[in-house]
C-alpha cells in the first residue's frame, strides 16, 4: 500500500515498495507521536532503500552521485555567464580543504544514512502529512523528470512563487537534478517584479502557490519566451489553460522522462557550476541575480551545521521566512539535508499571528528569526504581563535580573549565579509557552537587531546570537553561537573563511571583506557589476562598515553606501542613531534618518500599529502596548490620526523628549536630530517602504516623502 506525501488538490502517492529496514514515519493508519506533534497517517508499509527508487525498478549505483562532484575546468575566481565554472577558494588543509560537493551527492548520501528519517511536516485538514527522507529524495526525481517533460532545458530557472512546502522544496531541488537553476521568487512581487526575475533567469517553468499567484505569472506570459508551463501546487487551478499543471497533473508528466534521461542531466553538474540564484532585493535598483554554486551550497550548509554543533538526524526547524532569501533556503533547504533535520512548515498566516501555535506545537531544537520576528514576540510577553498580579510581576522581574547575569556569565565564561536554578523553573516555563524549551540554538539576522531586544532575551536565558553575512557569501560569514557570543557583536567567522576590513580609519572601522568558499560566483549577465563587487584579491568586498575587537568578534558599525555626509562634512552612519531613537521611544515602529547633504540631521518617523491579517497593509490602530505607552503620557488616543488630526500636544511633547534623550547620546552636535516629522502610516512591503526582507528602502522612502524632507530645510 503506498502512502501519501504531498497536498492541496493533489496529494502524490509513492509507488508501492517493500521495507528494508528502520521503522517508517507513518503507522499503519495510527496516531503517533513525533517531537509531541500528534501524526495521523495514511495506512502504509515502510520505504524500501534509496537503491531502488527508479522507477523502472533498476538498482542505482552510489557511482550515480559520487561522479558528480568531479569539478569542471575553470580559471577564473569570478563568472557572470550562467554555462561557466569557477576556481574553488580551497586550502591545502583544515575546513577549505573538504571534497566538494553537488546538492544531489549531498542528498544521496542523508539518504543513504536514514532513508526512514522524517524529513519534512506539513498540517493539511488538521493533520501532519510527513515525507522521510527516501520519500522526499523519490519525490525530488520525480519532479525532476517532470521539468525535464514540461520542456525545461539544461542552465535555465524554475521559478518558484509562493509560500514555503513540500513541494516548494521538491521543485527546488528537482530543478537542480534537472539541471536548471532554482530560482525564488519573493511572494510579495507585483507581476511586473515577477517578469524580471524570470526573463533575467529565463525561466522555462515557474511554480506557484495558488490562484492568486497564478494571475501574476498569467499576466505577464506574453512577455516571456522562454516560458514553457506553469504549476500550481496547492488549490484548484482556477484558469485552466494549455501548460497550465495542478501539483498531481505535473508530477504524472514523470512518467514520461526515463532514469537515464534524468541521469544525462545529472551528468551536467558539477560542484563549481551554478546550482541555484538568488535575487538581491532590489533596494537599490534591479535585482540582480545572484549565482551560487553546487559547492558554495553544500560547503556552507555543512561548516554551518558543524559550527553550530547540530546533530545529525537529531534536529528539528520551523520553515517560515522567504525562501527566496538566502537565509530561507540555506538553513530550511540545504542544510537541514545536511544535517538529516525535520522541517516542519508554518501556516501561511505564520507572520500574522499563528507562528507562536507551530512553535508550541512543533517546539524546534533551533530558530531563526529576522528582528521584527523577536520584537512581535517581545511585543507580545509584554502585552501579557500587564495581567499579571504584583506578585508575579515582582517574581518575573527578578527571575529576569537573574536570568540577565546568568547569560552575561555564559558570554563571559563565568560560574553561574547561585539563585540562577531557582529562576531557571520560572524561566523554562516562559520559554516552553513560547516553545522554546527544546531550542538550543537562537538566531537572528537579514537586519541588525536592536540591543533592547537582545537584553530581553538575555533575561530569559536565550543568548540570541547575530548571523551576520549577505546573498552572495551564501548566508553566513560571521555568527555568534551559545558558547560564544557577546552583546550587540555579529560574532566570529565560520570556519575556513577569512576577514579584511579595508581602508580603516583611527578607530578601526573599515569595510568587510570576505573570502572563502561560502562567496559567490557572480552575478548572472552583470559582468561590470560583478568586478566591481571583489577586490584586487578576490575578497567580496560588502559595503558594509565594520571593527573586530580584541577577541575577534565584529561589529557591524554602518553601511558604506547608507552613510550620510552633511553639507558640513560629517560622515554619519544612521542605523546607530536611528536604533537609539527607537530605544528611547518604545512606541517607534521605524524611523529613517535624513541629513545627506543637507545642514542638519532630521527624521521620519511611524509608530507601531496594528496590520491587517489578509493583506499585510498597516492599519490607523495603535498596538495595544503603545496605547499603553499613550496612555501613560496622559493622553486618550488610540490611533495614529487622532494623534495627527488633534496635534497630541501630549503625545508630540513625548516623542520629542524621546529625541531629546536619544540625542544626548550624539558624539558631536552635527550628529543630533534637529527636526523630526510623525508620517500617518507606517513602512510597509505592500507599501512600498520595506523589501521582501523588511530592510529599509531608503531612496524610495527619500521619493515618497520628498515634500515633507524638503519642509524641514526651508528657511
Amino acid at each position: 500500500m503506498a502512502e501519501v506525501a504531498g497536498g492541496g488538490d493533489g496529494q502524490v502517492k509513492l509507488e508501492s515498495i517493500k521495507s528494508k529496514a528502520e521503522p517508517a514515519v507513518h503507522g499503519n493508519g495510527g496516531v503517533h507521536q513525533n517531537n509531541n506533534v500528534e501524526v495521523k497517517s495514511s495506512e502504509g508499509n515502510n520505504p524500501a532503500s534509496v537503491e531502488n527508487s527508479g522507477n523502472d525498478g533498476r538498482r542505482e549505483s552510489s557511482n550515480t552521485y559520487k561522479d558528480l562532484d568531479d569539478l569542471a575546468p575553470a580559471t577564473d575566481f569570478i563568472v557572470s555567464k550562467r554555462d561557466q565554472a569557477v576556481k574553488l577558494r580551497m586550502s591545502d588543509s583544515g575546513p577549505a580543504a573538504e571534497k566538494p560537493r553537488t546538492v544531489p551527492s549531498m542528498f544521496y548520501q542523508t539518504v543513504q544514512r536514514v532513508p526512514n528519517h522524517p524529513a519534512l511536516a506539513v498540517k493539511r485538514g488538521g493533520v501532519w502529512v510527513k515525507w522521510t527522507y527516501e520519500q522526499y529524495f523519490n519525490d525530488t526525481r520525480k519532479a525532476a523528470k517532470a521539468l525535464i517533460k514540461a520542456g525545461l532545458e539544461p542552465l535555465h530557472g524554475v521559478g518558484i512563487l509562493g509560500f514555503n512546502s513540500p513541494e516548494w522544496f521538491i521543485a527546488n531541488n528537482g530543478a537542480i537534478f534537472a539541471g536548471g537553476f532554482a530560482v525564488g521568487i519573493y511572494a510579495t512581487n507585483n507581476p511586473e517584479a515577477c517578469k524580471y526575475v524570470a526573463q533575467s533567469s529565463r525561466c522555462n517553468v515557474i511554480v506557484v502557490e495558488n490562484n492568486q499567484q497564478l494571475k501574476k505569472i498569467l499576466e505577464v506570459w506574453s512577455d516571456l519566451p522562454d516560458l514553457k508551463a506553469v504549476v500550481q501546487y496547492t488549490g484548484e487551478v482556477a484558469e485552466k489553460r494549455e501548460n497550465v499543471y495542478s501539483w498531481r497533473e505535473f508530477m504524472d508528466l514523470s512518467s514520461g522522462v526515463s532514469d537515464d534521461d534524468l541521469q544525462q542531466r545529472l551528468s551536467l553538474l558539477a560542484p563549481n557550476k551554478a546550482c541555484t540564484l538568488i535575487y538581491t532585493s532590489g533596494t537599490t535598483g534591479n535585482p540582480k541575480g545572484v549565482m551560487l554554486s553546487h559547492d558554495n551550497l553544500t560547503w556552507t550548509a555543512e561548516i554551518t551545521k558543524l559550527n553550530a554543533d547540530l546533530v545529525f538526524a537529531s534536529e528539528t526547524i520551523i520553515s517560515y521566512l522567504p525562501l527566496s532569501h538566502i537565509a530561507g533556503a540555506l538553513l530550511d533547504i540545504f542544510i537541514t539535508i545536511s544535517v538529516a533535520a525535520t522541517v516542519y512548515f508554518a501556516q501561511p498566516d505564520a507572520l500574522r499571528g499563528s507562528l507562536l501555535g507551530t512553535l508550541k506545537e512543533v517546539r524546534p531544537t533551533a530558530f531563526f528569526g529576522v528582528p521584527r520576528v523577536w520584537e512581535k514576540m517581545i511585543e507580545g510577553m509584554k502585552h501579557k504581563s500587564r495581567e499579571f498580579g504584583f506578585l508575579k510581576k515582582k517574581m518575573s522581574v527578578w527571575a529576569k535580573g537573574v536570568g540577565y547575569r546568568a547569560t552575561v556569565a555564559q558570554m563571559n565564561h563565568e560560574p553561574l549565579p547561585g539563585s540562577f536554578k531557582i529562576a531557571n523553573l520560572l524561566l523554562k516555563k516562559v520559554k516552553g509557552e513560547l516553545g522554546f524549551d527544546r531550542c538550543k540554538f537562537f538566531m537572528s539576522g537579514a537586519a541588525p537587531v536592536m540591543k533592547e531586544s537582545l537584553e530581553f532575551f538575555y533575561g530569559l536565558n536565550i543568548p540570541l546570537a547575530e548571523v551576520y553575512g549577505m546573498s552572495e557569501c551564501t548566508g553566513p560569514h560571521t555568527t555568534g553561537t551559545p558558547n560564544r557570543f557577546r552583546m550587540c557583536s555579529v560574532g566570529i567567522e565560520i570556519p575556513g573563511v577569512k576577514t579584511k576590513l579595508a581602508d580603516m580609519d583611527e578607530e578601526g572601522n573599515g569595510e568587510i571583506g570576505m573570502y572563502g568558499r561560502h562567496v559567490f560566483m557572480g552575478y548572472l549577465d552583470e559582468e561590470e557589476k560583478t568586478k566591481e563587487t571583489f577586490d584586487e584579491e578576490f575578497y567580496l568586498m560588502s559595503g558594509d562598515i565594520g571593527k573586530k575587537d580584541k577577541d575577534g568578534f565584529l561589529y557591524v558599525t554602518g553601511r558604506k553606501k547608507e552613510l550620510i555626509i552633511t553639507a558640513g562634512g560629517e560622515n554619519i552612519a544612521p542605523v546607530p542613531i536611528e536604533d537609539n531613537v527607537k530605544e528611547c521611544l518604545p512606541c517607534v515602529s521605524n524611523c529613517m534618518l535624513i541629513g545627506d547633504k543637507r545642514k542638519f540631521l532630521s527624521m521620519l518617523i511611524t509608530l507601531k500599529v496594528d496590520v491587517n491579517p489578509d493583506n499585510l497593509e498597516p492599519t490607523d490602530n495603535l498596538t495595544p502596548l503603545t496605547v499603553d505607552w499613550v496612555k501613560a503620557q496622559g493622553s486618550t488616543s488610540t490611533k495614529v490620526s487622532d494623534i495627527l488630526d488633534n496635534k497630541d500636544a501630549l503625545v508630540l511633547k513625548a516623542i520629542q523628549q524621546g529625541i531629546d534623550k536619544a540625542n544626548e547620546r550624539a558624539i558631536s552636535r552635527a550628529q543630533k536630530v534637529q527636526k523630526w516629522s510623525l508620517l500617518p502610516r507606517d513602512f510597509s512591503i505592500p507599501g512600498g517602504e520595506l523589501g521582501p526582507t523588511m530592510k529599509l528602502r531608503r531612496p524610495i522612502v527619500h521619493k515618497m516623502y520628498a515634500k515633507t524632507i524638503d519642509a524641514f530645510y526651508e528657511d
